[in-house]
């Protein structure tokens, strides 16, 4: 964790970390009770005392009384507009609803739009900003241990296509992020270990004493553990800021953050983005393989994955393909999927790899009959 981005405790009790991007830099408030501070933290951006929030219908029943009591404190005016949760939201259809509605409430471009929810609310609204007016500002708070230290983070924004998922977005960074701890109490237990996944993530990619802290900690996260949870989110920020300051656009180390995604995505797809798999169910399968994977190729020590997919499987995670609710499409198929992959060049799969838990790299030419093998073998042990 990079010193100059992680901050001392706030004066309101939350841990704060900076994205440095020059003029658009932001700051994530994260902590127990951050949602009541929404007012005041979102009132320093505005142009006018006046926004519109964009939340999924499970979230606004749950807290989006909370956040308009906050907003109302600091004598902001706000609507509403509601999605349904889930990944079938985040089609064109759904975008452009939203963007007729903003427009029917006169958004204009110096306006704020609140995402309010998951993942999914996130990449709608921050789409919807993104390309209204050609940008509108926007702030994320979210709702999902997935979003808190991932998805709300960074900037990508985008809807899935018939052929792959986020294949159709634009980069958008918010102007601020509020990440409330307290949240994830209603989060369901399936939900929160989806999130989990990408908190493993961040410790396989480049910080291996995160992940002995995770191995130890666990438990504390899934229970909602205040300390534990600001510490897991701050953490797992903090390694992605580091990340998207250096690569904004993805045109180099920022790639590392796919690690298992590759093959996560890939499942996903396979699966229809029907709730069968959850994305976060999808990257925690994806993270075994793409271990299993570097081991196949000589790359990565056999005691590296078992670690890892001991450690998926004591947070009740998936750590391969028989552990997933299948069918599951032959390896060819699979393939083919994994070639609408963002990060393909010239038609070839770049994979993130492992040398080491903490030791991600980006392999940008991968051999397809290995690749191939590799998912028969896959699929024989279903």
């Amino acid at each position: 964790m990079k010193p100059n981005q992680l901050n001392a405790d706030q004066a309101d009790g939350t841990r704060q970390v900076r994205v440095a991007l020059g003029e658009r830099s932001y700051a994530i408030h994260i902590g127990s009770g951050a949602l009541a501070h929404a007012g005041a933290l979102v009132g320093a951006h505005l142009a006018r005392p006046r926004t519109v929030i964009v939340a999924d219908r499970t979230v606004a029943g749950l807290h989006l009384p909370a956040l308009c009591a906050s907003l109302d404190g600091a004598g902001i005016a706000h609507e509403s507009i509601l999605v349904d949760p889930g990944e079938g939201s985040k089609t064109f259809a759904t975008l452009e609803r939203i963007c007729d509605e903003l427009l029917k409430l006169g958004v204009e471009r110096n306006d704020t739009i609140i995402a309010f929810g998951g993942g999914v609310t996130g990449d709608l609204a921050g789409f919807a900003a993104a390309i209204l007016r050609r940008g509108v500002h926007f702030v994320q708070i979210p709702t999902t241990l997935l979003a808190q230290v991932d998805s709300s983070v960074g900037g990508k924004t985008a809807i899935n296509s018939r052929l792959g998922k986020n294949l159709i977005g634009a980069f958008h960074q918010p102007a601020l992020v509020i990440a409330d701890t307290d949240l994830l109490r209603t989060l369901p237990a399936r939900q929160m270990r989806a999130g989990y996944a990408e908190v493993v993530k961040y410790a396989l990619i480049s910080d291996a004493g995160f992940f002995d802290w995770l191995a130890n900690n666990h438990n504390a996260l899934f229970a909602c553990e205040s300390a534990a949870l600001a510490h897991a989110v701050a953490t797992s920020c903090a390694s992605k800021a580091d990340i998207v300051a250096r690569d904004e656009r993805e045109s180099g180390q920022r790639a590392l953050l796919n690690l298992g995604h590759t093959f996560g995505h890939a499942l996903e797809a396979a699966a229809g983005y029907t709730g069968r798999i959850l994305h976060g169910e999808a990257v925690a399968a994806g993270l075994a393989m793409a271990f299993r994977f570097s081991a196949r190729l000589g790359i990565c020590g056999a005691e590296a994955v078992q670690r890892v997919e001991t450690h998926l499987r004591a947070a009740g995670l998936a750590a391969g393909l028989a552990e997933l609710p299948g069918p599951w499409p032959d390896a060819d198929a699979l393939i083919a999927i994994m070639a609408q992959d963002k990060k393909t060049v010239a038609g070839k799969p770049v994979l993130v790899l492992a040398r080491d838990i903490g030791d991600a790299f980006i392999a940008r030419d991968i051999d397809r009959p290995a690749l191939l093998k590799f998912l028969n073998d896959q699929l024989a042990d279903l």
